[in-house]
């Protein structure tokens, strides 16, 4: 029998999704001045899971509120206080309203935390980001005592995901966050355990999910979000992905998405960086693929792993979706800033309302007095991208205080928002 969206995904460890639709991680920059979970959290989850994705993967939360991504993310770093906990178990609550699974995705951005956060945030040695702009500090080489507190951190936020009411955990292994950095020769330069060979860069990222699954028992799925490729030269290369996706394979890990890119290569957001792009050779390139960038990918990856995949990023069509579902290059798809612009849009391809999701990339970067996307420009095109970006995050907003999305807004002026919202919130801060 052909499989089709609606059709729900038994996990190994026996946890089943009612649907191949995931609501995949987005940043959500929602949490208060300490950190905690806040009621717009419950909002935006609540009006996502009325779209009926059977899996909706949180946008990252931290390990370490030293260290953030942004400072709007939530952070389980310690033992939570009864009001912390509340919060994160309405989040919780609303993220399942649909019927679908909740997954906290657990997350440390090493070197990539902005510099009004951390100006010498830890990482796996002192190499810094290779962008524009001073945003972000000289980072500073982790301890081996760090890395082993780092990983004890990862399995003790798991296992207050699980407490908080949560279904599963994602490890963010992908995009140039901590344990992508450990994974990537161009950022770790390590001559100890943790780094040199493939196998030392991975041990960060094996030990971390040992000691995730340890704390949370075999039926709570645990997953992680790797990279296909960095597409950088000298970097995480796609042979060296399906290597630890096979290592991964092993430790029994639920579900594996794909993704790929870091801050300095942002293919993840359809961009490239200011670095010269390395493309993999050998992948095999379909009608899918060039709808799903990392779908090409997917097919090598799926025999390597040995466990259900995951591909975000870019996929359009209901065809393009059951295609990549029926060759088995794929289990589940992840859908991330469609449903920032239309929160309703799994609903209506789960119903067969509708045959494709909606784009608004072309009308964000074309005619709206911001830069073409077809510029010549690395420095240009990295701008636009991260104009769009913001665009993406006040939709988030806008739904999170219970308002639809705004589609006339202009990209420079939602990008102004964002960058003010995101100053405010990192001097609000309670360090």
């Amino acid at each position: 029998m052909p499989i089709a969206l609606k059709d729900p995904l038994a996990l190994p460890c026996g946890a089943i999704l009612p649907n191949r639709i995931a609501k995949a991680a987005m940043t959500e920059g929602l949490a208060d001045a300490r950190n905690f979970a806040t009621d717009r959290h419950r909002v935006l989850y609540e009006r996502w899971a009325k779209s009926g994705p059977g899996l909706q993967i949180t946008g990252n939360i931290q390990i370490d509120r030293r260290s953030l991504e942004r400072a709007g993310n939530v952070a389980i770093d310690g033992p939570q206080s009864a009001e912390a906990m509340a919060a994160l178990k309405a989040f919780a609550a609303a993220a399942k309203s649909g019927g679908g699974h909740a997954w906290v995705q657990i997350n440390h951005p090493g070197r990539q935390t902005p510099k009004a956060v951390n100006p010498n945030p830890p990482a796996p040695s002192a190499v810094p980001l290779a962008l524009p702009g001073g945003n972000f500090g000289q980072p500073r080489a982790l301890t081996e005592a760090e890395i082993l507190d780092f990983i004890a951190r990862f399995a003790h936020a798991a296992a207050v995901s699980r407490e908080a009411g949560f279904t599963g955990v994602q490890i963010h292994a992908a995009h140039g966050y901590l344990l992508s950095q450990f994974l990537s020769p161009k950022a770790n330069i390590r001559s100890d355990a943790w780094g040199g060979s493939l196998e030392n860069r991975a041990r960060f990222l094996v030990e971390t999910v040992r000691a995730t699954r340890k704390q949370v028992g075999a039926d709570f799925p645990v997953s992680v979000k790797l990279n296909s490729a960095d597409f950088q030269k000298g970097g995480f290369a796609f042979e060296d992905s399906l290597q630890v996706a096979h290592w991964l394979s092993e430790e029994k890990i639920d579900l594996l998405e794909i993704s790929g890119g870091t801050y300095e290569q942002p293919k993840m957001a359809g961009l490239e960086g200011l670095l010269e792009p390395v493309f993999e050779s050998g992948v095999r390139d379909s009608t899918k693929a060039r709808e799903s960038y990392f779908a090409r990918y997917a097919d090598q990856m799926a025999k390597a792993a040995g466990v259900p995949l995951m591909v975000t990023g870019g996929f359009r069509t209901r065809a393009a979706m059951t295609a990549a579902l029926n060759d088995g290059s794929t289990h589940v798809i992840g859908i991330a800033r469609p449903m920032c612009g239309a929160p309703d849009c799994v609903r209506d391809l789960l119903d067969g309302a509708a045959d494709e999701l909606p784009a608004f990339e072309k009308s964000l970067v074309m005619g709206r007095g911001w830069l073409s996307m077809n510029s010549p420009f690395s420095i240009i095109k990295l701008i636009n991208g991260f104009g769009a970006q913001g665009w993406y995050y006040q939709q988030i907003l806008r739904i999170a205080d219970g308002l639809e999305p705004d589609l006339k807004l202009g990209v420079f002026r939602a990008f102004m928002r964002y960058q003010a919202a995101e100053k405010a919130a990192a001097k609000a801060l309670v360090r």
